[in-house]
């Protein structure tokens, strides 16, 4: 035995860890800061980018100072582990364990601390998405450590650390319910205490930039086969089957949603084949390595249907998702479709599949084993309750005890990114320019250019200025000619 090479390291296993590591850090950081801006009106593509930016750094470093052995650590109190640094040399180089779950892995603890890490803040990012277009950015500063601090390490240490859903017997293989159904979730529940956006950006809300949600989505399909090629924590052949099966569910889910907007709206349209791709991904996430293949053709048919339903009709007719201003539609795309996955995990789960992840289970219901149903449902339900109570106390504390409004003033509604970052997502001089002509007529000018960024609709952050505002703003600025 040597530093460099202990006899528990199996280099493989480290190799392949670090690597769906990276995979599921790029499903963020840049894939979902990417498909953010793109999706975004373009007054609100800067701050939608860096809402997902900063909840991804910010995570990070909140995780390493006493997060993660909240949620992997030794158990402190029943829901969480004790808060204690995952960063002195000492911890981060010895065998990666979990104490409370009683199971170690063949690589280090710093390899652990990153992968759990990416798991965490892709939580935070995802969630961002019910909050674009309208939560005050010092708020969402605030937000994301005491977010992570009191909601998402209940969650994983309750069915992964070791805790009481652990015990239970919940089947979460890769997070469905401690990242999908919770971020789902809390978005929803936080988007109605921070409140709806401007009403006009309600009323027309049109991508920016089709490109760019396109690549994001591309970067969060592939990502996901570290996602969930992941958790086995070793490159073994349940690993392949989760690869392998999370495909097929997302190719059949996005399928399936295209043809249901082809029948119900006459055109396949890219938004809804991206909205049908991440809820195959979410639904096939908690069973992706217990399933069988042909489940997960299953369960990508239901994936898309159910949450499509649930979006497209009930979205559309109850009163509760009208008032409700889920930007991006997190309620749907992952709650709902985190739950199904959930369920019919229960369901569809194998002997041979879960004894491969290392599980004492006797499969779900097809095998004999119709406890799971309902084991699953227990776990829903508590991460569910979990977050609908833990999330708006986290907010009312940051609105009411910290004096920090929720929501942009009126005046940054309108405007977007330049009256909040001073920034604007594209260059493009839109309106006029001014051009006065010095008195001496020796033909040199001094050009003032009337610069705004234009949104999907074609008006920027002067939204809707009219010929007769420009002709005020001339006059104002002294200027004799306006091309």
């Amino acid at each position: 035995m040597s530093a460099t090479a202990p006899t528990w390291l199996n280099n493989g296993d480290n190799a392949w860890q670090l690597t769906a590591a990276s995979l599921v850090a790029l499903q963020s950081v840049p894939g979902l800061v990417i498909l953010y801006a793109g999706i975004s009106k373009t007054k609100w593509a800067i701050n939608s980018a860096f809402m997902a930016f900063y909840g991804f750094a910010a995570t990070l470093i909140v995780w390493v100072v006493y997060a993660y052995n909240m949620g992997f650590g030794n158990q402190w109190i029943p829901l969480c582990g004790v808060p204690y640094p995952a960063i002195g040399m000492g911890h981060e180089l010895q065998q990666s364990t979990l104490p409370a779950a009683g199971v170690s892995q063949a690589f280090p603890q710093a390899t652990m601390v990153y992968f759990q890490f990416v798991f965490a803040a892709i939580t935070i990012v995802i969630m961002a998405g019910a909050f674009l277009g309208r939560m005050n950015f010092l708020a969402w500063i605030v937000f994301v450590p005491l977010w992570i601090t009191f909601s998402y390490v209940i969650s994983a240490f309750s069915i992964w650390g070791g805790g009481f859903l652990f015990q239970l017997g919940v089947i979460d293989y890769s997070g469905g319910y401690v990242i999908h159904v919770s971020s789902g979730t809390a978005g929803f529940v936080g988007a109605a205490c921070i409140g709806p956006r401007h009403a006009t950006d309600r009323a027309s809300h049109r991508p920016s930039n089709l490109g760019f949600v396109m690549v994001g989505a591309g970067i969060l399909w592939v990502g996901w086969n570290g996602f969930n090629g992941g958790d086995p924590y070793t490159a073994s052949p349940d690993a392949g089957a989760a690869v392998l099966n999370t495909n097929i569910c997302t190719a059949t889910s996005l399928l399936v949603w295209t043809l249901l907007d082809y029948f119900y709206y006459k055109k396949p349209a890219i938004l809804g084949s991206v909205q049908g791709m991440i809820t195959g991904l979410v639904a096939i996430t908690p069973a992706a390595g217990v399933i069988a293949g042909w489940a997960a053709i299953v369960m990508g048919v239901l994936s898309a249907s159910i949450p499509w339903c649930t979006m497209n009709l009930l979205g559309k007719r109850l009163w509760l998702f009208k008032y409700v201003d889920d930007t991006l539609g997190v309620f749907h795309t992952h709650l709902v479709a985190g739950f199904v996955g959930g369920f019919f995990t229960g369901i569809f789960a194998t002997i041979d599949g879960s004894a491969a992840f290392g599980l004492t289970n006797p499969g779900g219901a097809i095998a004999g084993n119709g406890r799971q149903v309902w084991v699953q449902i227990v776990g829903a339900l508590f991460v569910i309750g979990w977050n609908m109570a833990v999330t708006p106390l986290i907010l009312f504390f940051i609105k009411y005890v910290l004096r920090i409004p929720l929501r942009m003033s009126e005046e940054m509604l309108l405007v977007g990114d330049d009256a909040v970052h001073g920034e604007a997502a594209y260059a493009i001089e839109n309106a006029f320019s001014l051009v006065e002509r010095d008195r001496n007529g020796n033909g040199h000018g001094v050009e003032t250019a009337y610069t705004t960024a234009t949104n999907g609709e074609g008006s920027g952050t002067t939204e809707g200025a009219s010929e007769e505002m420009r002709a005020k703003e001339a006059k104002r600025m002294g200027v004799t000619e306006v091309v």
